[in-house]
């Protein structure tokens, strides 16, 4: 059993990972579009070429991770020796380069690759630790739940600050909008970076796992791995329903809401109901989905909690299209982004410590420790996700008649029309999706005891006699 400090320190890795992501899934694209000043349909393809190279580097790295040999670890080093860079990439991410329309594009790729290329380095070995942190699939779930609970902690903060600062270094130093983006960056930056020390600090990995075969068996090992093909398909679409609806925000308040849409509080006077506010208290609500993950997935097994929160999510999301633009509407739709957003959070720990019992079924499977290149492909999927999210969004809203001019214009009905699909059915068909897929997921809680009681004695086994080479093949069970 492990202690609570290792369980915050964990947690905070995932503050750190999180405070970036969402503000990249969130507000990268309405930055690219807005105020970087790339054409849509240019923004687009920048941001799946980009996220489908993040995405197949993830694999690649979770073979380095599980091959690294230190006094530290094999995955634990990786939040020391990638800190800086991570933070440093992030500042150039949101830079405006006073140049060219062509040398923006160049800037763009090359620092978002970059990024991209960094978040891996650090976020998969991260992942990966979840596998070697203990033993016991109870405490692994509780590790997952500290982590996500601490990851919204970090969204929150970051969203909820994000137009704020942007708005105080406008208002402050008269800078331009371009700078303060990057100025805004350079807080959130500090703040991750803190935050990965001392993770690095806090933590310990106690299981101690031995990549025993050549990489080309591990990934043949893989994609004979049932269980992780469905799970990855069920992760993916519920990644995609996240980002597509996150990406959406900025734009949804800009030309749906507007700039003077209040909450009202009676006596208590109106507050300014914008996109930061909107997704802030999504993130809130993601930490109160978080702390129910457990007591819910104990009682119904993870397997029917991932189907029953996506079948709540799809008729929710159906719901918000019924919504009007009203101050009663605005209160109704902020109700819905609490629901939806505790529904979320009971989704994000939940995923982790199904990829952990992918982890172990693996490693019983296939005789040999692949726990970085499992959790790489938990990763994979996010930034698929991400990749198919983030372009939709984009090449819908061109292909609808959105313009990218930053003020004085009306958009078109057709534009408005696919902002509120975008919000609303178009996540709801891909949280159906994750549903279904998660029906043929095989791995149920009697499957899952078995394989961990399997599990434990071949490694006790092979820490005694480490010729021995006698290992129980779950074929069978599937």
């Amino acid at each position: 059993m492990t202690n609570i400090k290792e369980k915050i320190g964990y947690g905070f890795g995932d503050m750190a990972s999180s405070m970036f992501w969402k503000v990249f899934s969130y507000y990268l694209p309405f930055f690219y579009s807005n105020i970087f000043g790339l054409k849509l349909t240019d923004a687009a393809l920048l941001v799946l070429v980009t996220r489908i190279w993040d995405a197949i580097s993830d694999p690649i790295m979770g073979v380095m991770a599980d091959r690294t040999n230190s006094r530290w670890g094999k995955y634990r080093p990786y939040l020391l020796w990638v800190a800086v860079p991570f933070s440093v990439c992030g500042i150039l991410l949101f830079t405006t380069p006073d140049t060219s329309y062509a040398g923006k594009m160049l800037w763009a790729y090359v620092t978002y690759i970059l990024m991209m290329t960094v978040y891996t380095g650090i976020n998969v070995p991260y992942g990966a630790m979840l596998g070697v942190v203990s033993d016991n699939p109870k405490e692994k779930t509780v590790y997952s739940s500290f982590r996500m609970f601490f990851a919204y902690a970090g969204s929150f903060i970051a969203l909820f600050a994000w137009e704020p600062l942007c708005n105080f270094s406008q208002a402050q130093f008269g800078v331009s909008p371009a700078t303060s983006w990057q100025l805004s960056m350079c807080v959130i930056a500090a703040a991750c970076l803190v935050l990965f020390l001392c993770c690095f600090a806090m933590t310990r990995e106690h299981i101690k796992t031995v990549s025993t075969v050549s990489v080309s068996k591990d990934f043949k090992s893989l994609l004979s791995n049932k269980p992780w093909w469905l799970l990855i398909g069920a992760a993916l679409c519920f990644n995609l329903f996240n980002t597509v609806r996150g990406a959406t925000v900025a734009y949804f308040f800009a030309d749906v809401i507007g700039a003077d849409a209040y909450l009202d509080f009676g006596t208590f006077g109106n507050i300014l109901f914008y996109s930061g506010l909107f997704l802030g208290v999504g993130e809130i609500a993601n930490m109160v989905g978080v702390a129910l993950t457990v007591p819910i997935a104990s009682w119904l097994g993870k397997k029917y909690t991932f189907i029953a929160v996506n079948i709540l999510l799809f008729g929710l999301s159906i719901l918000f299209f019924t919504i009007p633009l009203s101050p009663a509407g605005y209160w109704m739709m902020l109700a819905l982004q609490i629901v939806i957003s505790v529904l979320t959070g009971i989704m994000s720990p939940l995923i982790w410590s199904m990829y952990a019992d992918v982890s172990d079924y693996s490693e019983l499977k296939h005789r040999t420790a692949s726990t970085g290149l499992i959790f790489s492909s938990s990763s994979m999927a996010q930034k698929f996700g991400g990749a198919l999210g983030g372009a939709a969004v984009l090449w819908l809203l061109s292909s609808f008649g959105y313009s990218e001019a930053t003020s004085g214009i009306s958009q078109p009905e057709s534009a408005i029309t696919c902002l509120w699909m975008l919000m609303s059915f178009i996540p709801a068909a891909v949280a159906g999706l994750a549903a279904f897929v998660a029906l043929f997921y095989p791995l149920t809680p009697a499957v899952v005891s078995n394989i961990v009681a399997e599990l434990k004695v071949v490694r006790e086994s092979a820490k005694n006699n480490p010729a021995e080479d006698e290992m129980t093949d779950y074929a069978n069970i599937m």
